[in-house]
């Protein structure tokens, strides 16, 4: 009997002890927000930060090209084929479905053959500059999670800028440009995704590395999102906890991969030559047959699902929290400000939800319901929440090392996994009759 209760003992504290071990390498998905436990009041509800699945966001997007008439098709013209520019006999005509190449086509299914893709009219106008603004809307905040991907069926342009917008198109920034020759396009040195580093990470590069001309094997345009993930989360991504970290407490470094919109700014065409060639102007062109974004809703870290709505993006927001991206209270859950989620501590966050307004439940500060104390504290007679050592806050919401002049590491809140882990052992033990106490 007595050797039976040691090898539970022994079980159970392996158990924990691996928990402990292996907890600053643990990071959730959050893709959970609150959850039912049992604690000695009962059943209440355990908050935490949570987020949407990343999805393909092409799905959702609203393109607008600039000039609007610079598809090609009406009139009718021909233009020469990208793998020989002397052989112009192809035909775009707007009219005719088989020959016509709307914008549409550039979000299509792919592997069609022979294949879709959008393109401009040729560079007739020449030396007047061939410039297209192709914008892509969502209406919605954007957290982007993998590369963006541009496939071109024409030769890679000459020069482009890619730009994003934080506020629905009303002001723009560059995210990163692309030349033949970065310092006569642009006065800038080229540059390299690899060539940046955990300091230099927001640093906006002009790269040469996807403008190569007319080289049908080479049509892909990239703009590296885990590239730069990985200066944080390592190069296989694997310490996505040091990323959360860093992207919780680095709002230019999570604002970095937001967006609301974005904009391909074509500037000059494949040309595959030093000079243009005049006497063939319909070799020079812009076709797109593909763009890929994949991204995730913002929610600040108060929802999991995302929803349309009206062909409008809403976040189904949780917490007690309301608006397209869960960014204020709802009503009568005005008790103290709104404030986002928060990845820390891991593995699931501090939910920071919005409590009750005073006006609408007496003098309670917490229960055993709706006002439930956060991170393992206890309701004391609904006035108080007794917190333990590592929190703070009305509802032992926050971390105490947000006080301290070097803020929160992301090894933080430790201290109260292991508190968390006594807590559990001591249940186990008194669950198995090991404890007296």
């Amino acid at each position: 009997m007595y050797l039976s209760r040691f090898l539970s003992l022994h079980a159970l504290w392996v158990t924990v002890s691996s928990m402990m071990q292996h907890y600053p390498s643990v990071w959730g998905h959050y893709d959970v927000c609150k959850t039912q436990i049992y604690t000695e009041e009962g059943k209440v509800w355990d908050y935490m930060a949570c987020q949407p699945e990343a999805r393909d966001m092409i799905k959702y997007v609203k393109v607008t090209l600039d000039p609007p008439d610079i598809t090609c098709g009406d009139p009718p013209e021909t233009f020469c084929a990208m793998g020989n520019p002397y052989m112009c006999n192809n035909e775009c005509d707007a009219s005719t479905q088989e020959l016509a190449h709307p914008p549409e086509l550039m979000f299509d299914l792919e592997g069609r053959h022979p294949s879709t893709f959008w393109q401009s009219t040729t560079w007739k106008d020449y030396p007047k500059p061939l410039h297209v603004n192709i914008t892509l809307s969502w209406n919605k905040t954007i957290e982007l999670t993998d590369n963006i991907v541009i496939t071109f069926e024409s030769g890679r342009p000459d020069q482009m800028i890619l730009e994003k917008s934080l506020d629905y198109g009303r002001t723009w920034q560059p995210y990163q440009y692309y030349a033949t020759d970065c310092l006569d396009a642009f006065h800038m040195d080229p540059k390299s995704v690899r060539d940046l580093s955990q300091h230099t990470v927001l640093e906006i590069i002009c790269t040469e590395e996807y403008s190569t001309g007319y080289m049908t094997n080479s049509k892909i345009i990239h703009f590296e999102i885990k590239d730069r993930f990985a200066f944080f989360a390592g190069p296989r991504l694997h310490n996505m906890a040091s990323l959360y970290g860093q992207l919780d407490t680095t709002k230019k470094l999570r604002d970095f991969f937001t967006i609301t919109d974005l904009r391909i700014r074509l500037l000059r065409p494949a040309t595959g030559e030093i000079y243009v060639d005049e006497q063939h102007l319909a070799r020079y062109f812009y076709a797109i047959s593909d763009i890929r974004v994949y991204g995730r809703c913002k929610c600040n870290l108060h929802a999991t699902g995302c929803k349309e709505e009206n062909k409008r993006l809403l976040c189904e927001c949780e917490h007690n929290t309301t608006g397209p991206d869960c960014g204020k209270c709802k009503k009568n859950y005005q008790g103290r400000p709104w404030s986002p989620g928060s990845y820390l501590p891991i593995p699931k966050g501090t939910a920071n939800i919005c409590i009750p307004s005073i006006s609408s439940i007496g003098t309670n500060v917490c229960d055993n319901e709706l006002l439930h104390c956060q991170n393992g504290g206890t309701c004391i007679n609904n006035v108080r929440c007794q917190c333990p050592p590592a929190y703070t806050g009305i509802l032992c919401e926050k971390l105490k090392c947000e006080r301290d002049p070097g803020g929160c590491s992301q090894n933080s809140g430790q201290g109260a996994m292991a508190h968390r882990s006594l807590v559990l052992l001591t249940a186990l033990l008194g669950a198995a009759g090991l404890c007296s106490w």
